[in-house]
């Protein structure tokens, strides 16, 4: 029995590092080989945990997904000779996380903190995060309404990322003013 084989505990989350970028390849690999070879029964589910991002710039909102943990594949399977061989020797692979050769499975509050036990139906329903294209400080320019083609320093902008309050300057003082963030572009837009 190999060192590999005395490892195994049933199926749990392992981890394996990947080159940068590859994490979609390698997922499409090993669904094939886990077709091809059958181990369908040994490598239950590969997973990428990714967050859908809604960036706004201005009037136009573009929607991103943006990878938590850049250049690590999840995957629940049972640890033995036959699915480590199948895992490592796919292209872009370097290895399993754990000290040395040894693959170490995560813990259950790693997984619970992570959300791998999360149905993919369950993560897409999730709240989408909004991203700015600007922060507090910026310059932005006023795009609409009122104060439309004035510039102005973003001073704050509420937790809902909503509304902002920009410092506009008007003859020889700046007079804050709350506006929705659909008003406002970056200064170089």
């Amino acid at each position: 029995m190999s060192n590999i084989d005395g490892m195994n505990v049933g199926p749990r989350w392992y981890v394996a590092h990947t080159y940068s970028g590859y994490e979609n390849k390698i997922k499409t690999s090993l669904e094939k080989v886990i077709e091809n070879r059958g181990l369908g029964d040994l490598i239950f589910d590969i997973r990428i945990p990714v967050e859908t991002v809604i960036e706004k710039k201005g009037d136009t909102e573009k929607v991103v997904e943006v990878k938590l943990f850049p250049s690590y594949v999840y995957i629940k399977m049972v640890m033995n000779d036959e699915t480590w061989h199948a895992v490592r020797n796919i292209g872009g692979v370097t290895g399993f996380v754990g000290p040395g050769s040894r693959p170490t499975p995560l813990s259950a509050e790693e997984v619970a903190a992570i959300g791998l036990e999360v149905s993919e139906a369950e993560a897409t329903e999730e709240e989408h995060r909004v991203t700015l294209a600007f922060k507090v400080g910026d310059t932005v320019q006023i795009i609409s309404g009122l104060f439309e083609g004035y510039n102005g320093i973003v001073e704050s902008i509420t937790d809902d990322q909503t509304m902002a309050t920009v410092l506009v300057k008007r003859g020889r003082r700046d007079m804050p003013v709350e506006l929705e963030v659909s008003c406002l572009a970056p200064e170089n837009a």
